[in-house]
C-alpha cells in the first residue's frame, strides 16, 4: 500500500528501504511517549537524558520493525520471490514482494518468519534487561523493547488478513481446499471481522474509559486493517475474472505507428486528434522504439518544436514486451510493478498488438458487470 513512497534511506540485503511520510508522525509520538515514561520512572535522570533515550528507544523500535520485515523478506528470497521494497509507516512496516508464493507451505513460512523474528528480538532484549544493572538506562530501554517486540509478534499472529496471522490462515485454508482464491476470501473476511472489532473496541475505550488517544489509535488500526482486507477481497475478484485469459485476449490488434523524424509538437497534435497515447516509432519502415505521453512529459514544453520523436522515445532495447500467451493476471502485475502503462505484444517475434493497463481494467470491469447481470 505504501511501497516506494517517501524517502529512500538505503538498502539492506539488497532491498531498498523507504520511510513513508506518516513514519515521522509516529516516530515523534513514540519518542514523546518514551521520554514521558522515562521521566516518570526515572526522575533522577536529566531532561536531556529522558529525550535522548526516548529518541534512541524509538529508533530501536523501528529497527525492530525493520528486522520483522526482513524476516519475511529473507524467507521469500529463499523461495526465489523478489522483494521489491520495505516501507516503514505509521502502523509498522510493509515488505512488497514481486509475486505471491506458489504453494501453501511457502506462504506459511514467509508469514511466520516475521513474528518469529520479533519474538527472537523480545528474548534478546529480555536477556539484556536481566544482565544490565537494575534501574539503569540500558535495563529500562531493553525492558520496553522486549515488551513491545513481544506485542508486535503476538498482534501480528491475529488470524485476519493482512496481518501475518491472516496469511497463515490463508496458507492453511489453501492447503485444505487447494483453492488460493477461496483461501484469500476466508482470510480477508476474517480480517474485516477483526477490523470491525478493533474499531468498536476503540470507540468503547474512547467513550466509556475517556481514553481518547488510545481509542482513536485502535480505531485507526482497525480502519487500516479493514481497508487492506477489502482490497484483498477485491483482488480475489480480479484474479478470478482474469483466470485463463492471455495477453492476446486483452490486447488491441490496432498498432498505431509514427515516424521518428516528427517533432514532439507534431506528435502531440496527433495525440489530440486521435486520442491514442502510445505509438510505435518507425525509422525506414523498421521498428526503432516506442513513444508515449510519459516520454514527452520528460521534455520541457518550450523544446517540443525542436525535439524529434527519436530523441524522446523509449529505444527498442528498453521496451517492456509482452508475449501473446502470457497470462493476463501476471501481465497486469508486471505492468503495475514496473509502472508501465502500455506494452507491445509479441508473437513469434512479431509485434501483433498493444496492451494497456486501461484495457485490462476495462476487461475486468466488463466481466464483473456481466457476472452481476447473470446473478440478477
Amino acid at each position: 500500500m505504501f511501497s516506494k513512497s517517501g524517502v529512500k534511506i538505503g538498502r539492506v540485503m539488497g532491498i531498498p528501504i523507504y520511510l513513508h511520510p506518516s513514519w515521522y508522525v509516529i516516530f515523534l509520538v513514540i519518542t514523546a511517549i518514551m521520554a514521558t515514561q522515562f521521566s516518570a520512572a526515572h526522575p533522577e535522570w536529566t531532561p536531556a537524558q529522558h529525550w535522548t533515550f526516548g529518541i534512541l528507544t524509538s529508533l530501536l523500535f523501528f529497527a525492530s520493525v525493520l528486522f520483522h520485515e526482513l524476516g519475511h523478506s529473507s524467507v521469500a528470497m529463499r523461495y526465489k520471490i523478489p522483494v521489491l521494497s520495505i516501507t516503514l509507516f505509521i502502523f509498522g512496516g510493509l515488505a512488497e514482494i514481486a509475486r505471491e508464493p506458489d504453494r501453501p507451505m511457502q506462504e506459511f513460512n514467509i508469514a511466520i518468519a516475521g513474528p518469529l523474528a520479533s519474538f527472537l528480538l523480545a528474548g534478546l532484549f529480555l536477556g539484556v534487561e536481566q544482565m544490565a544493572p537494575a534501574a539503569s538506562i540500558v535495563a529500562a530501554m531493553a525492558g520496553w523493547l522486549a515488551y513491545i517486540n513481544g506485542i508486535l509478534g503476538g498482534f501480528n499472529l491475529v488470524p485476519g488478513y493482512p496481518l501475518d496471522g491472516g496469511r497463515i490462515l490463508r496458507s492453511i485454508v489453501w492447503a485444505w481446499t487447494k483453492n488460493y482464491n477461496r483461501a484469500t476470501q476466508v482470510a480477508s473476511r476474517a480480517g474485516q471481522v477483526i477490523a470491525y472489532v478493533l474499531i468498536l473496541a476503540g470507540v468503547v475505550i474512547a467513550v466509556y474509559d475517556k481514553d481518547w488517544m488510545s481509542g482513536v489509535w485502535w480505531v485507526l488500526i482497525g480502519w487500516f486493517l479493514l481497508t487492506a482486507a477489502q482490497q484483498s477481497y477485491a483482488q480475489v475478484s480480479v484474479r478470478r475474472v482474469l483466470d485463463g485469459l492471455k495477453a492476446a485476449d486483452v490486447m488491441s490488434s490496432e498498432l498505431p505507428t509514427i515516424d521518428r523524424s516528427l517533432s514532439l509538437d507534431d506528435y502531440m497534435r496527433e495525440v489530440l486528434r486521435t486520442g491514442r497515447r502510445c505509438h510505435m516509432v518507425l525509422g525506414s519502415n523498421d521498428l526503432v522504439g516506442m513513444i508515449t505521453l510519459q516520454s514527452v512529459s520528460h521534455v520541457p514544453r518550450d523544446e517540443w518544436a525542436t525535439t524529434s520523436i527519436q530523441a524522446a522515445m523509449l529505444p527498442q532495447e528498453r521496451i517492456e514486451w509482452a508475449q501473446a500467451d502470457e497470462p493476463a493476471l501476471g501481465l497486469l502485475e508486471r505492468m503495475q510493478r514496473t509502472d508501465t502503462g502500455d506494452m507491445p505484444v509479441l508473437q513469434e517475434g512479431q509485434v501483433v498488438g498493444m496492451v494497456s493497463r486501461d484495457s485490462v481494467l476495462r476487461v475486468i470491469q466488463t466481466r464483473l458487470q456481466l457476472e452481476r447481470f447473470a446473478q440478477a
